[in-house]
């Protein structure tokens, strides 16, 4: 699954695409062009002369920002096997229960609800993160997903694990997560992608054991003890985060922003410049920036919902329930995978030729789900879960590099705040209707066709935005020239009038 280095400016970036390379001219459609001095501009925020340690104490950092995605993202993309075992424990194993079309939304909605507040988090995450640190954020945040996995294992009640491990643990993992990225940025400048592919691959690690893991520990001690194991690793994670020690200089930019408030008189003038600050809207006023959101935002409606009822289904359908992890360490390798391969072909990809990965994976997603119901074997359900894994690394690799093409670095961050904010909503939406809608016909076929049709809408929507940038970009271009042919013809002119000096 996911995810997106900041320095005093937020990004909510991944560290790797950071790092400094050519890009094509970013086009607004107020302001024009941005030229390569603009974004050489941003990204000196750092202060003149910085230069990152490149390992040493960074290495340390590494293995905590590893151990801080694999954990979080291990735990939410095993939730299938908590989904069965919140089923097992509220007694719907019966047939009667098992096409309750409530019980089926309400238990979805657990764990959709914490992986969609991770992304609702985000665009708030980047300002604690630039105000009190990437250290005291990143343990705060572990020390809150730590409280609400330890408080579900004292309750049966859906309604209480709703804010226990849906807005605790989905909150405190979002605080926990993003600073993890971040930091790398401090550490690494001519390393950072091979540190932030290190991030990748051992988180992968957790993705792919986890399942097993839970799988084993869950049929021996039940799904509270479960619970009580799983806050362990959020507790090491509070440890971890005491490493983030930021080392970058104070932005050049301060001393300009004390002059600025200063200059502000009321203190109505005041609240409204910090907002401003913090919450730029300026990235919605570029039309390609616009349709990119609203076609992932699409997409992700049925994005989540085979991570949580795969397992479910594949009880039901094929009467598998011994080795039905072994789909989410398929996802989990496959996704690993996908993120390494998809990072090194995205560069090889000029300008925002690269969203076309991110379409293929979408479109493909979306036949992937609609592909589950139509196999006849489990081999065959393992063969779509590799793919839909692939998928999956591909789409978050590509996501931050697009960002970068279309907004420029200087609004990166924001960009990338605001998506994932977006993507939120419908993400966990995404689990609850493909539940309901089992409950409702009695079966999952339905619920992986719907699953399946979001990504497929939103895969053709995104292939627009390349065409739209390149008109825009050529409209750029000949408003332009016909600018300076204006200026060339008026010095000619001049020159010819009677009575110009000789020169």
């Amino acid at each position: 699954m996911w995810d997106r280095t900041h320095s005093r400016e937020p990004t909510g970036y991944s560290p790797a695409e950071m790092a400094p390379r050519r890009q094509e001219p970013a086009v607004s459609e107020e302001k024009g062009p941005q030229t390569e001095d603009d974004g050489a501009k941003g990204l000196q925020g750092a202060g003149p002369g910085f230069q990152p340690p490149e390992g040493g104490f960074g290495w340390i950092v590494v293995f905590a920002a590893t151990w801080c995605n694999g954990s979080i993202f291990g735990i939410q993309n095993s939730f299938g096997i908590l989904y069965v075992m919140l089923q097992s424990e509220l007694g719907g194993d019966g047939d009667e229960d098992s096409k309750n079309p409530q019980l089926q939304f309400r238990t979805a909605l657990v764990g959709a609800l914490a992986m969609g507040m991770i992304f609702f988090c985000s665009p708030i995450v980047s300002i604690f993160t630039d105000r009190i640190g990437c250290r005291t954020t990143a343990a705060s945040g572990a020390a809150i997903a730590f409280i609400g996995l330890l408080s579900s294992s004292f309750t049966k009640s859906l309604e209480v694990r709703y804010f226990t491990y849906g807005i605790l643990f989905g909150c405190g993992s979002s605080f926990a997560f993003q600073p993890s990225l971040v930091i790398l940025g401090h550490y690494f400048k001519r390393r950072l992608g091979l540190a932030n592919g290190i991030v990748a691959g051992g988180s992968c690690l957790f993705s792919v054991s986890l399942p097993f893991f839970l799988k084993t520990i869950g049929s021996t001690i039940g799904l509270a003890h479960t619970f009580q194991v799983l806050s362990a690793f959020m507790f090491i994670q509070i440890l971890l985060s005491l490493t983030f020690r930021p080392i970058l200089p104070p932005s050049r930019d301060s001393h300009h922003n004390r002059q600025d408030k200063l200059a502000i008189r009321s203190m109505k003038q005041q609240c409204g410049s910090q907002l401003g600050k913090y919450f730029n809207m300026r990235v919605f006023r570029r039309k390609t920036y616009r349709i990119w959101a609203f076609g992932i935002a699409t997409a992700v409606l049925g994005y989540f919902v085979p991570y949580v009822h795969l397992i479910k289904y594949v009880n039901e359908e094929f009467k598998e329930n011994q080795k039905e992890w072994i789909l989410l360490v398929c996802l989990g390798a496959a996704s690993g995978l996908g993120r390494l391969v998809s990072g090194r072909i995205g560069d090889c990809i000029p300008g925002l030729k690269k969203i076309f990965l991110q379409v293929a994976s979408f479109m493909l997603l979306g036949l992937m789900c609609m592909m589950i119901p139509q196999c006849q074997t489990f081999e065959g359900v393992i063969v779509v879960c590799l793919f839909l894994g692939l998928c999956d690394g591909f789409f978050i690799t590509i996501m931050a590099p697009i960002a970068f093409e279309l907004v420029g670095p200087m609004q990166a961050s924001q960009a990338i705040g605001y998506l994932l904010g977006l993507m939120s909503i419908p993400m966990t939406a995404g689990p609850p209707i493909a539940g309901y809608l089992h409950g409702y016909f009695g079966n999952y076929h339905l619920a992986f066709y719907f699953a399946g049709v979001p990504p497929i809408i939103g895969g053709l929507v995104l292939s627009a935005v390349p065409l739209i940038h390149q008109r825009m970009l050529k409209k750029q271009q000949m408003d332009s020239s016909k600018d300076k042919m204006l200026v060339s013809e008026t010095v000619m002119n001049g020159e010819l009038l009677p009575g110009c000096p000789a020169t």
